[in-house]
C-alpha cells in the first residue's frame, strides 16, 4: 500500500475517503507512486481501492500497534534503537498491517522487500515477529552506515541505502522518499 495513502488515511477528518494509487515512469526510468497524479503526466491506475471509513481505519491501526507493541520493544530492545522509532516506521510502511503487500514487492509490518529478508534472516515476511526483527536490523544498520543521521537512515530504509550514497549522502530528490522521511520524523517526534 502506498505510504502516501496510509498517511493520508490516518491524517483525514472522519469521513469517507478512497485510496486509489497511481503508477508515473519518468523519463530517467524513476518510478513514483502516489493517490493524486499530477495533471499532464500520464500516470497510470493501478489500484482501485473502495472507499474506507476513517473510524474504522483508526481503530484497525490502534488495535494493531497494541497487538505488535510487544514484538517491537522486544526488538527495540535487542538492537538497542528507539521504540518510537519502529513504531514511526511500521505506521508509515504498513499502518500496522502484517498481510501488507507493495506494488513493488515488499511484504509486512516493515515491508521488507525479498533481499532485504534474505540478508536478515527472514523466511516469512508475513511472520510479524520475523518481519520485525529483520526490519530493525536493517535500520539498526542503516543508523550505524550512516552515523546515526536519522533522516540519513530513514531516507535510505525507503529508497535503499545505494540510493542514498548516489546522491552523496543526503536524501535522493524523489517526492516518494522526502514525503516519507517527513512522515515517519514527524510520527518519531510525536
Amino acid at each position: 500500500m502506498d505510504r502516501l495513502i496510509i498517511c493520508s488515511l490516518i491524517m483525514l477528518a472522519a469521513v469517507p475517503v478512497t485510496a486509489d494509487v497511481y503508477k508515473y515512469t519518468a523519463p530517467d526510468g524513476s518510478v513514483y507512486y502516489t493517490d493524486e497524479p499530477k495533471k499532464g503526466l500520464k500516470y497510470k491506475l493501478i489500484i482501485r481501492s473502495k472507499p474506507r471509513n476513517y473510524a474504522k481505519t483508526v481503530k484497525f491501526l490502534q488495535k494493531n500497534k497494541r497487538k505488535y507493541s510487544p514484538l517491537i520493544a522486544k526488538a527495540a530492545s535487542k538492537y538497542k534503537i528507539d521504540e518510537k522509532l519502529l513504531h514511526a516506521v511500521i505506521q508509515t510502511e504498513s499502518a500496522y498491517d502484517p498481510n501488507a503487500v507493495s506494488s513493488a514487492g515488499a511484504v509486512g509490518l516493515m515491508q521488507l522487500m525479498p533481499e532485504t529478508a534474505k540478508r536478515y534472516g527472514v523466511t516469512d515476511r508475513k511472520n510479524a515477529e520475523q518481519n520485525i526483527d529483520g526490519g530493525t536490523r536493517y535500520l539498526k544498520d542503516l543508523l550505524n552506515m550512516f552515523n546515526s543521521n536519522l533522516k540519513l537512515a530513514v531516507a535510505s530504509y525507503n529508497a535503499g541505502e545505494g540510493a542514498v550514497k548516489k546522491y552523496n549522502n543526503s536524501i535522493p530528490p524523489y517526492p516518494e522518499t522526502q514525503n516519507y522521511v517527513k512522515q515517519v520524523l514527524a510520527l518519531y517526534r510525536k
